[in-house]
């Protein structure tokens, strides 16, 4: 019923084409339902010795007709389907770039990104050309049984029986179809999600000689969807030739008993003959139902896959544009009152009671060892995770309480790795707010000191950066990144290790800049250099998920053991 009423959703917006469609379908079936009847009254006065020209010219007729008024039907559903595609990627798109990043995290890009592009497709059939040879089929199948059972009853009761008999075996090949379909679609999604990761670590994956492993896994991935694809062809192979087989099978024993019942004088040649035309004819509309049957198979598998991708957690966003208008310019506290957090119910608590304060605005560092909680503090801030349990308030608020594209709105981040996005970089710096001016992206450039690097690039601003930003160094990435964060103006600014990749001379100068914005804004700085730690207002020391202590640099260094250590060994080493 699932299935069934997913595929309704799709269909329904275009019922009426649809309906245009079998229309001309049933017009056409309806054309060569008269054909028999002609070639009869046509043997007829052969018998007769009368004329048969006007037969002939009716004949002619109803075959250019009902070609003429199919080719149309044809189009019309090739049209819809293309529609049908088009609007289940479009609404399918929506949903997966609003997922909450714990289900990104739950699940493979490559997976995700092939429900979008080959499941999609096999909606094309399923929700217009399967609905409509079930139609039309089904109609023109009563049609021609009735017509036969108006010629002879008896061999209506013979065709009827093998047709019975073989399309029982169908049945039983039918959910094989569906099995077989959905084990390939997943293994499309597995290449998919090999590519991705390939072409995501592609130097990593040079450097390190993996080439022929990464071939491997993905030619094994490949064989595992040819091998249930080849398994789908055959079982569907096995469907649609058990229809020729049961009107062959009818044709030689409608053959046998008709000719005995012609012999006898039961019935009449003429009658025979459009019998054996109509049986003839009857191999289209159980093809359609046959091809229907399999569509639905092939097409349940993907609406299987896309159902799925549709029940995945997404963020609310409100619906509305105007929820990303930020309330004043004033920076904004931050504050986290006894913060437990875990990624899911299976994991360890990566927050143990966070507690802290901070007031704009000015500099906060947030120091510690590797795995100490210091980007989860980010992650919980910016409502990519929600804690387990405690409150996390941004500007006296609690952040479940903000609509979440003003909250996102009033904040700068920028990640660990500073990601660059293909396109241009132009198009990498307006990311967060598409509407700057020229003059404002000027001024950024020359604060993130990136003027330089767009006077050498070939083409400026418009310069193609790559994928995930190739033709840029480490330290550009994070400078574009910064400029990024910078240009969408926020009232506190997340920076999670972003000079890590910078030499000492942009380091100062990005440091210049980081403090004449904390005069205006909150800065929250995951540190690992002791040059951005000094320059904090106020240092959060965190250890295992918990905040050991908050002060100065010169406080902490007599006061706190762990911080004392990491001043004399890591921050010193990462600033020598």
């Amino acid at each position: 019923m699932e299935t069934w009423r997913t595929l309704y959703r799709h269909f329904r917006p275009h019922r009426a084409v649809v309906a245009l469609g079998t229309l001309c379908s049933l017009i056409g079936a309806a054309t060569a339902l008269l054909q028999p009847l002609a070639a009869k009254t046509l043997v007829e006065r052969l018998d007769d010795n009368g004329s048969i020209a006007g037969v002939l010219l009716v004949l002619t007729a109803l075959v250019l007709l009902g070609t003429a008024i199919e080719a149309v039907g044809a189009y019309v559903l090739e049209r819809t389907a293309e529609s049908v595609v088009l609007a289940a990627r479009h609404t399918l798109v929506g949903r997966l770039l609003r997922l909450r990043v714990a289900e990104v995290e739950r699940s493979e890009p490559g997976d995700l990104m092939s429900r979008v592009t080959s499941d999609t497709t096999l909606l094309r059939a399923v929700t217009t050309q399967s609905v409509v040879s079930a139609i039309a089929g089904g109609l023109s199948f009563a049609a021609t049984i009735a017509m036969m059972a108006f010629l002879d009853p008896v061999l209506l009761l013979v065709t009827l029986g093998v047709i019975v008999l073989i399309g029982g075996a169908v049945a039983l090949v039918m959910p094989k179809i569906a099995q077989a379909t959905q084990r390939a679609q997943t293994a499309v999604g597995s290449i998919s999600t090999a590519l991705e990761r390939a072409f995501g670590a592609f130097r990593t994956l040079k450097a390190s000689g993996a080439e022929r492993r990464e071939i491997a896994a993905i030619d094994a991935a490949a064989r595992e969807a040819w091998r249930h694809g080849v398994r789908s062809a055959k079982w569907q192979a096995v469907a649609s030739t058990s229809v020729g087989l049961a009107v062959q099978v009818s044709f030689l024993a409608v053959l046998g008993i008709g000719g005995a019942r012609v012999a006898s004088g039961a019935t009449s040649v003429a009658t025979l003959v459009a019998f054996l035309l109509y049986l003839f004819y009857l191999i289209e509309p159980v093809s359609r139902l046959v091809e229907a049957a399999s569509q639905y198979q092939v097409g349940s598998a993907a609406i299987a896959r896309i159902v799925h991708a549709e029940r995945l957690a997404t963020e609310e966003t409100d619906g509305a544009e105007e929820e990303t208008e930020t309330d004043g310019d004033a920076p904004l506290s931050v504050a986290f009152e006894d913060v437990t957090f875990r990624y899911r119910p299976d994991l360890p608590y990566v927050h143990h009671g966070v507690a802290f304060d901070v007031p704009g605005p000015g500099v906060t560092a947030f120091v510690g060892p590797s795995g100490a909680g210091k980007t989860t503090v980010f992650g919980l801030i910016e409502r990519f995770y929600e804690a387990t349990d405690g409150r996390v308030l941004v500007g006296g608020t609690d952040v479940r309480e903000w609509p979440l594209p003003r909250l996102r709105a009033a904040i700068g981040y920028v990640e660990q790795d500073a990601p660059v996005l293909a396109g241009t970089l132009r198009e990498n710096l307006v990311f967060a707010a598409p509407d700057v001016s020229e003059a404002e992206i000027g001024g950024v450039l020359v604060r993130a000191k990136l003027d330089a690097l767009v006077e050498r690039l070939p083409d400026g601003l418009e310069t193609v950066v790559g994928h995930r930003g190739s033709k840029l160094s480490g330290g550009e990435r994070q400078r574009v990144a910064i400029a990024r964060a910078l240009l969408r103006k926020p009232r506190l600014l997340l920076l999670d290790e972003a000079t890590s990749q910078l030499d000492a001379v942009n380091e100062l100068a990005l440091r210049d800049v980081v403090t004449a914005v904390a005069r205006d804004i909150t800065v929250l700085v995951v540190a690992h250099r002791l040059s951005t730690v000094t320059l904090a207002d106020r240092i959060v020391v965190m250890d295992a998920g918990k905040v050991r202590a908050v002060g100065s640099h010169v406080e902490l260094v007599a006061s706190d053991p762990l911080y004392g250590e990491l001043a004399a060994t890591q921050f010193l080493a990462t600033s020598a």
